[in-house]
């Protein structure tokens, strides 16, 4: 597993956005127990704090010790400085793993065979992931997908970001997959929102296009953004 977002702690859990509450309860419905859940690749803890609404206990784990410095205490989350692949929870512990923007960092084998040793029996494993969102405007648009994105930060991203270009359908998913309905990330942004969280991205944060985006974004306060999200959910056993 690669840490990609330790240089960024606190950029990125300023300016990430938050996953939708419906996505979270539907994902806990799924979970054949409501005992403990795994949030794999947790980060700054932001579906650890979503899952804790549903679960006695949650699991959060990750490999960046200042993402973690920046997740929030709870009474019912746990954290826990470890790799993915190196899950030290005992078997048969957790009834929902969910893994948020990180499963393309992991070594697949050697995750999945910790999957299958920690979940219940009917046990869910989903995973989430989200590409380049997209505005009210065309011109926007353009900018951060082609001048930003192609252009500026291609050269610079590691392989294992074509998982999320291409939508998570091309990762490993030996599991029982259960269909599941589509979900988006809607909110609206400031430029300073759009530049805040371009420079969470681990390809290059130093690039910059604001000049640019501030002629593209032609002077309104806020746009309408829309990130559609990449889902897929497997159960484990009976």
């Amino acid at each position: 597993m690669k840490d990609n977002f330790s240089t960024q702690a606190s950029l990125y859990a300023r300016f990430r956005p938050a996953y939708p509450p419906e996505l979270i309860r539907q994902l806990s419905d799924l979970a054949p127990a409501r005992s403990a859940a795994w949030d794999c690749g947790t980060g700054n803890g932001q579906v650890a704090l979503q899952l804790a609404e549903y679960f006695e206990q949650v699991y959060a784990t990750d490999i960046s010790e200042k993402q973690l410095g920046q997740a929030p205490p709870h009474p019912r989350i746990r954290y826990a400085l470890e790799p993915a692949e190196h899950c030290s929870a005992p078997d048969r512990a957790f009834g929902l793993i969910v893994v948020a923007q990180a499963i393309h960092w992991f070594h697949f084998d050697l995750f999945y065979a910790q999957v299958r040793r920690v979940l219940k029996p009917g046990g869910v494993l989903a995973v989430v992931g989200y590409g380049l969102f997209r505005t009210d405007s065309p011109a926007v648009d353009h900018v951060i997908h082609q001048r930003f994105y192609k252009e500026i930060t291609e050269p610079y991203w590691d392989p294992e970001r074509r998982y999320l270009d291409e939508e998570y359908r091309t990762i490993p998913f030996p599991f029982d997959e259960i269909p599941m309905p589509e979900f988006s990330m809607r909110y609206r942004w400031t430029l300073p929102d759009v530049l805040g969280y371009l420079n969470t991205w681990s390809a290059v944060q130093q690039k910059r296009i604001e000049a640019e985006l501030l002629e593209a974004w032609g002077g309104v306060g806020e746009r309408a953004i829309n990130t559609p999200l990449y889902l897929r959910a497997g159960r484990f056993g009976p």
